[in-house]
C-alpha cells in the first residue's frame, strides 16, 4: 500500500517535473524573453507614452532621411515599424497614439504636399490602407500579450496549487504519525491508571474513543479545502460548535474573539487540539446541571509574536480548593504539553465571581 502510493506520487513528480521542463524551455525562448523585458515599461504610468511618442519622432526623421532616396509611393515606410514596435514595448495606448500621429504625419508631410493639401479619393485611399493595417497589426499585438499574461497567471496559480498540496500533504503524513504518537502516549497513561479496575477500564476506553473523534474532527476542519483560508476567529467557532454538537449539550453556546493569526498548519493543529481539550472539559464538567451556558474564548496579542488565549464558561466552577497546578489528571497534563508545544504555558485565570465558572489562560508563541 505504502510502495504503491510512494510510486504514485513519484510518477505525478516526474510528470509535474516535465511538464515543467517543458514550460521553462517555452519561456526560455527568444519571444517570451522579449516579452519579459517589455513587461516592466508596458506598466509604468507614463514612462511608455513618453517612449511611444520617442518612437514616433525617431520614424518621422528617418522617413524624412530617406525621402529624397525612395521614389513616390513610400509615406508610411518608417512607421509601421514603429507602430508595432511601440504597441509591442510599451502597450496598446501608446500604440495607438504613436499610429494617430504616424497617420497625420504620413498625410502633412508625404502626401499631402503632392496633392496640394487636398483629401482626394487616392489620399483617404492611402491613408485608410494605413490605418486598417496598423489597427490589426495593434489589436494582434495586443492579443498576444493579453493571452501571455493569462497564461503566465495560470502557470503561476498552477505551481502555488501544486506547491500547497505537496506541503499539505507532507504536513499531513506528519500530523497523521505525530498523532498516533500522541494516542499511544494516551492510551499507555490510561493503562496506568486503569490497574485492575474495570470500571475505570471502561471509563479509560470511553476517554481515549473521545479524543481520538476529537482528533478526527480537527482533522477534517484542517485539511478540508473550503476551510483552508477561514479566519481564526470563524475557523474556532465552527470547531466550537462542532465540539458542543458531538456533546449532545444543545443548550451550550460559544463566542469567539480573535485577531486573524498568521499561523502554520502544525501550529494550527495544536491549537486546535487545546482548545478542543479544554473546551471539552468545560462541556463534560461545567454543566452538568445545567440546561444553558456559554463558552468564550478571546485571544489578545501579548507582546511582539506572543498572544494570550482565555477560555471561560459561566458553568458551576472549580472547588474552592482546587489547584490545577498541582493536578495529575490526563486531561490537564494533555493541556500542559501542547501548550508547550506552543512555546507557552497554561493557567487558571482570576474569575470576578470565583464560584462562578472556570477562566483557564494560555500563553503562546507564533513561530
Amino acid at each position: 500500500m505504502n510502495d504503491g502510493a510512494a510510486r504514485q506520487r513519484d510518477a505525478a513528480g516526474s510528470v509535474v517535473e516535465g511538464e515543467s521542463a517543458t514550460q521553462g524551455g517555452g519561456e526560455g525562448s527568444f519571444f517570451w524573453s522579449l516579452v519579459r523585458a517589455a513587461q516592466p515599461l508596458r506598466r509604468h504610468p507614463w514612462l511608455a507614452d513618453a517612449v511611444g511618442v520617442a518612437m514616433f519622432a525617431v520614424a518621422l526623421v528617418l522617413r524624412f532621411a530617406v525621402d529624397g532616396e525612395l521614389p513616390p509611393g513610400f509615406p508610411f515606410l518608417t512607421f509601421f515599424p514603429a507602430v508595432i514596435l511601440t504597441t509591442f514595448f510599451c502597450g496598446l495606448r501608446p500604440g495607438v497614439t504613436c499610429a494617430v500621429l504616424s497617420t497625420f504625419a504620413a498625410w502633412f508631410f508625404f502626401i499631402g504636399p503632392a496633392n496640394d493639401m487636398r483629401v482626394d479619393g487616392q489620399t483617404l485611399l492611402a491613408l485608410g490602407f494605413f490605418v486598417v493595417i496598423a489597427a490589426i497589426d495593434i489589436t494582434l499585438i495586443h492579443f498576444t500579450f493579453s493571452a501571455a499574461d493569462r497564461l503566465r497567471t495560470e502557470k503561476e496559480t498552477t505551481a502555488r496549487l501544486y506547491e500547497n498540496q505537496r506541503t499539505m500533504f507532507q504536513e499531513l503524513q506528519h500530523r497523521v504519525a505525530n498523532n498516533m504518537q500522541f494516542v499511544a502516549a494516551l492510551l499507555t497513561l490510561q493503562k496506568r491508571k486503569v490497574g485492575q479496575d474495570a470500571r475505570q477500564a471502561i471509563t479509560a476506553l470511553d476517554e481515549a474513543r473521545s479524543r481520538l473523534d476529537t482528533i478526527a474532527r480537527i482533522h477534517r476542519q484542517l485539511y478540508a479545502p473550503e476551510r483552508l483560508d477561514l479566519p481564526t476567529d470563524q475557523y474556532l467557532r465552527q470547531l466550537c460548535c462542532d465540539l458542543v454538537t458531538a456533546s449532545g449539550t444543545a443548550g451550550i453556546r460559544s463566542t469567539v474573539e480573535s485577531p486573524n493569526l498568521p499561523l502554520s498548519v502544525t501550529q494550527l493543529t495544536t491549537l486546535s487540539m487545546l482548545v478542543a481539550e479544554i473546551v471539552t472539559n468545560s462541556l463534560k464538567h461545567a454543566f452538568v446541571e445545567a440546561d444553558s451556558g456559554v463558552i468564550t474564548i478571546t485571544v489578545l496579542p501579548a507582546g511582539p509574536g506572543r498572544y494570550e488565549m482565555t477560555i471561560a464558561d459561566d458553568g458551576r466552577g472549580l472547588p474552592p480548593d482546587a489547584d490545577l497546578s498541582r493536578s495529575d489528571g490526563l486531561g490537564w497534563r494533555i493541556i500542559q504539553s501542547l501548550a508547550a508545544q506552543l512555546g507557552g504555558k497554561v493557567e487558571l485565570a482570576s474569575r470576578v465571581e470565583p464560584s462562578r465558572g472556570t477562566a483557564v489562560r494560555v500563553q503562546f508563541a507564533l513561530a
